[in-house]
């Protein structure tokens, strides 16, 4: 059986409350499941202590029967220091969206015209002064 400690939701609408549970994966998100682990409410700050909520000898007791924990579930069993950090790879991390992708573009053709505006009339004001100093000779 493939078991997965993930998070069943609950609550009203726009109201979510999850437990965190052991279930077997074949089953539906707010099925059936095998034992209730603990709660996770995400409408309560992040430095609160009730924010999670699980009975961690029983998530090692999964974990050390084979169960998969959800990423969410191991990025919360991270923070607890139960899991080691994994680490985790996201390339487009990095990368801006089209929206600030087409700004840096703009901005760049921006500094190019003014640069090429600032080295055009630095060349002129030189032929201006040679023919100044032409005139007054």
């Amino acid at each position: 059986m493939a078991m997965k400690i993930r998070l069943a939701r609950g609550g009203s609408k726009k109201r979510p409350h999850y437990s965190i549970v052991a279930a077997d994966s074949r089953m539906p998100r707010d099925g059936r499941f095998i034992e209730k682990l603990g709660t996770y409410n995400p409408l309560l700050p992040k430095d609160s202590e009730d924010r999670v909520r699980m009975n961690v000898e029983r998530v090692q007791y999964w974990l050390g029967q084979g169960a998969q924990p959800t990423d969410r579930i191991s990025r919360m069993l991270e923070a607890a220091g139960v899991v080691e950090k994994k680490e985790r790879s996201n390339p487009n991390k990095a990368k801006p969206g089209k929206k600030a992708q087409e700004r840096a573009d703009e901005k760049a053709a921006k500094a190019a015209a003014a640069a090429e505006a600032a080295n055009a009339p630095a060349e002129e004001p030189v032929e201006e002064a040679a023919a100044a100093e032409e005139a007054a000779e």
